[in-house]
């Protein structure tokens, strides 16, 4: 499984980010790129922060049998649910959003040594390699979603 935390793996997706537009037509979903760019912040903002967090136990079910495929190999599937805090409801400026989305993908590449990771609001405890490797995940499953 690939890891924003490996430099092969952290070039390949600025490669991507950087061939994304403000009309690169999306596969499947309701977001336009500049959507995406602004969606893909937060879970990259968890990890470069490592706030510490209190665990929502409430989704414990959901936690439990979607936790694992947020760090294998398998592709997610097209139109999975979204956080409703991460849908964006109003367009976005691409040329700052995608300038924020590398500059936490670079920031989130650089924490690759901290030792000491807090665990997720909602999926709870990861270690170091499943939070990079959740990090390549998402955001290889959104720019699939934009042809890059």
């Amino acid at each position: 499984m690939k890891s924003i935390f490996d430099t092969e793996a952290y070039e390949e997706l600025m490669a991507r980010a950087n061939k994304l537009t403000p009309d690169s037509p999306r596969g499947w979903g309701k977001m336009s790129a500049a959507q995406m760019a602004w969606h893909c912040q937060y879970p990259l903002q968890l990890a470069v922060t490592n706030k510490k967090t209190k665990v929502n136990g409430k989704f414990f079910l959901a936690r439990w049998f979607f936790k694992k495929s947020l760090y294998n190999d398998k592709p997610w599937r097209k139109n999975l649910p979204t956080a409703p805090q991460l849908v964006a409801r109003e367009e976005k400026d691409f040329t700052t959003e995608i300038e924020k989305l590398k500059a936490l993908i670079t920031e989130c590449h650089e924490v690759k040594t901290r030792e000491t990771w807090n665990p997720h609001p909602f999926f709870g405890t990861f270690t170091k390699d499943q939070w990079g490797q959740l990090e390549y995940k998402h955001l290889d499953h959104h720019f699939k979603q934009f042809g890059v």
